[in-house]
C-alpha cells in the first residue's frame, strides 16, 4: 500500500496486479503512454492529458500537470511508512556540516571560496591520489563557511577541509 499526498490531499494507493484501489474503491482508468513522460487517461468517462514535468526517485516526489494544472505528488511505500513510525525518517534528511579528505592526498585546485552557495554534485576542488586526480563534490545544496585546506597540501584520510 501507498500513501500518496497531493498537494494537500492524501489518498491510500493499493494494487495487486493490473487492479487499483483508491481509498478503498476500484479505479478501471484506461492510461495509454504517448511519450516518455506524457500520458492519456480516461476514468470514468472523462478524459485526461497528463504529463511527468519532473520526478525524484531518492524522494520520491513528482511534479505532474493534468490538463494544464500542476500538482505536487508525494509517495511513500511500505518502507517509508515503517520508518515514519519507528522515528526514523528523519535520519536521510540529515545535515551535512563538513566534507572530510575521503583519502590521504595533495590538494591541487580549490575551486570555490568561502562564502560560497553550491548545489549537490557542484565541483569543489580537486585531490590527488595515488597519481590520479579526484574532483570531490558537493554533497547537498550548501553554504561553504570555512576553507581549511589550499592548493599543494597534503590531507589525510578523515581530515576536515571544508565547513559548511
Amino acid at each position: 500500500m501507498y500513501k500518496i499526498k497531493v498537494n494537500a490531499h492524501d489518498f491510500e494507493l493499493q494494487g495487486k496486479g493490473k487492479q487499483l484501489q483508491l481509498n478503498g474503491q476500484d479505479v478501471a482508468a484506461d492510461v495509454k503512454q504517448l511519450s516518455d513522460n506524457l500520458y492519456h487517461i480516461i476514468n470514468n468517462k472523462a478524459s485526461y492529458n497528463a504529463e511527468v514535468v519532473s520526478f525524484d526517485a531518492q524522494t520520491k516526489t513528482a511534479q505532474i500537470k493534468i490538463n494544464n494544472n500542476l500538482y505536487t505528488v508525494k509517495a511513500k511505500d511500505e518502507f517509508d511508512q515503517l520508518l515514519d513510525k519507528m522515528g526514523l525518517s528523519n535520519l536521510m534528511a540529515a545535515k551535512v556540516s563538513d566534507i572530510k579528505a575521503p583519502m590521504p592526498g595533495l590538494v591541487l585546485k580549490v575551486l570555490v571560496e568561502e562564502g560560497a552557495e553550491v548545489k549537490k554534485g557542484d565541483n569543489l576542488f580537486i585531490l590527488e591520489a595515488m597519481k590520479m586526480e579526484n574532483i570531490i563534490k558537493a554533497p547537498a545544496d550548501v553554504t561553504i563557511q570555512t576553507i581549511k585546506m589550499q592548493p599543494g597540501d597534503k590531507v589525510e584520510k578523515g581530515q576536515v577541509l571544508m565547513i559548511f
